[in-house]
């Protein structure tokens, strides 16, 4: 793995630090070191179990530069963190998020995290945009959590998106992230789904057998 993949999830965690604790000009907040910690284990498990290539797919995707789709996401991350620790910090507009509800942010934080590990694990084509990766021989993969949905890497990016602000114990970061990240989301799911259904050999019979995009049942 370059040393440049290790500098970057550094420079993310230095920046969602500095985001959170300098928006908020206090260092006493202990739910925003829980949930940096987090975010923290979460880069180190992806360093030390995924699968290199994989990683570098993520980062580069055919080799290319980070796609926009990608800084941009970072950025509105980047955001809602200011804005969780504006609220939580200095302004005090709706930080009044009960203790249990954000703890409950954090428990499902962690299993979008897990399911994302879930799926990655069994799905090393598993990349930041929407491609056939021809270069690296992709097949369609029926195992793990792609038993139940086609796309479990977005369920578990709605989790997380949807309990992060509550996590953070702020109302108005949570609605921000929902808000600016949802329509986009869904607009992957949808374009990457036609995309694997007319471009992948073998995705539409897959996709025939395993009904629901997202949560069983229901979509």
């Amino acid at each position: 793995m370059p040393v440049s993949a290790y500098l970057r999830a550094i420079a993310l965690l230095i920046a969602a630090a500095a985001a959170l604790f300098g928006s908020a000009g206090s260092l006493a907040i202990p739910t925003f070191w829980l949930y940096w910690a987090i975010l923290a284990a979460v880069f180190v498990a992806a360093f030390a179990w995924l699968d290199r290539g994989l990683l570098q797919e993520r980062m580069r995707p055919g080799g290319r530069p980070t796609p926009l789709g990608l800084r941009v996401s970072n950025v509105v991350l980047l955001t809602h963190w200011v804005i969780a620790g504006l609220d939580r910090g200095r302004l005090h507009w709706t930080d009044s998020v009960p203790l249990w509800l954000q703890a409950f942010g954090m428990f499902v934080i962690v299993a979008g995290y897990g399911l994302v590990f879930w799926a990655m694990l069994v799905n090393r084509f598993f990349s930041s945009v929407v491609r056939i990766q021809s270069d690296r021989g992709q097949q369609v993969v029926t195992n793990g959590p792609y038993a139940f949905v086609r796309h479990p890497g977005y369920s578990a990016g709605i989790l997380i998106l949807a309990a992060s602000g509550v996590a953070l114990g702020s109302w108005l970061a949570a609605a921000f992230l929902v808000v600016a990240s949802f329509p986009f989301l869904f607009y992957r799911v949808i374009n990457e789904d036609r995309v694997l259904r007319t471009r992948l050999d073998g995705y539409a019979d897959y996709a025939h057998r395993v009904r629901w995009r997202l949560v069983p049942g229901i979509w």
